[in-house]
């Protein structure tokens, strides 16, 4: 569905033109992307197959992992391979599918969160409803439900990439294909489609960080009503929930939510909630949940000790 236009194909300019920093990058980001699959995935096999990991949170931190593993599959292995290229060459077709692929999996991402401060603060505030209103059939439907508002929320994207001419020059001054430098390119007035945009994209991370960041304020001042072991647990779980937020929705919220201006740091930004946050998210949920380690430990165990008596 390419409309009447001139161009087929477009060159990613990359985050440097310096072909040693274009090798810097590829080390370093090629580190960032396998730390992040195996972080993941190490979440995803954990959570599947460990038995003391069966409760809501974990059936929602399960598929953020999934959400972040597809989401950094959608840019990185991209921008890797393009930092050894001396073109960057994406087609048309392409960059259409990594802008859907990178709205579908970064909204997930953002309606996951929203459902593990759901679960934290039924948890904590309504600890003897909590098996009832947050039951397994209730999330598995929630889940869907998230995937389906992602999906919504990514076709709209890309029927406005779909609707844009493009003419030439078809020189993305990005590492990926998303609306913001497109938008650059198009052989038409673009100001009512970059208002769609701070309507939709813009819209999403704005009003999911002020519900998030108010849910963790609520959870944290009932936290006084509770005994200190359970003060201390659920503090340390939602200080790792808080610092996620902050970290995916900070960058996010600069990049949707302004007019069409370029500034020297905005593809710095993009990598930091792009490849940083799936990255760092297991780590932040590993080291500083004492169940997910020991449930690691244990099914890591229990597999080696069955494979050496083989």
């Amino acid at each position: 569905m390419q409309p009447n236009n001139s161009v087929t194909e477009f060159v990613l300019l990359g985050l440097t033109p310096d072909p040693m920093r274009q090798k810097i990058v590829f080390v370093i980001f090629f580190i960032f992307y396998m730390g992040t699959l195996v972080g993941n995935l190490l979440i995803i096999v954990t959570i599947k197959f460990s038995r003391t990991l069966e409760s809501p949170m974990y059936f929602f931190l399960f598929h953020l992992s999934i959400a972040d593993t597809c989401f950094s599959t959608s840019i990185a292995p991209r921008l890797i391979v393009d930092s050894l290229s001396a073109k960057k060459i994406i087609s048309y077709n392409g960059c259409m599918t990594q802008v859907f692929a990178l709205h579908i999996f970064g909204c997930m991402e953002i309606f996951v969160l929203i459902l593990m401060a759901v679960d934290r603060y039924m948890a904590i505030r309504k600890p003897l409803h909590y098996p009832t209103i947050m039951r397994r059939q209730v999330c598995i439907i929630l889940i869907v439900l998230a995937w389906i508002g992602s999906f919504i929320h990514s076709m709209a994207q890309i029927i406005l990439a779909l609707r844009l001419p493009f003419c030439g020059p078809n020189l993305i001054d990005h590492y990926c294909c998303d609306l913001q430098p497109l938008l650059k390119l198009a052989c038409m007035d673009t100001y009512m489609i970059n208002l769609l945009l701070v309507s939709n994209s813009g819209a999403i991370c704005s009003n999911s960080f002020v519900i998030l960041m108010t849910s963790y304020f609520i959870i944290l001042r009932s936290l006084r009503n509770h005994s200190a072991e359970g003060r201390k647990k659920a503090l340390s779980t939602c200080t790792s929930h808080i610092i996620v937020v902050i970290v995916f929705f900070g960058p996010c919220i600069f990049m949707y939510t302004r007019p069409p201006t370029t500034f020297p740091m905005d593809k710095m930004v993009a990598v930091f909630y792009t490849i940083g946050t799936p990255f760092l998210n297991p780590l932040i949920y590993t080291l500083r949940n004492a169940e997910v380690k020991n449930a690691m430990r244990k099914l890591w165990h229990v597999r080696i000790t069955s494979e050496s008596k083989r």
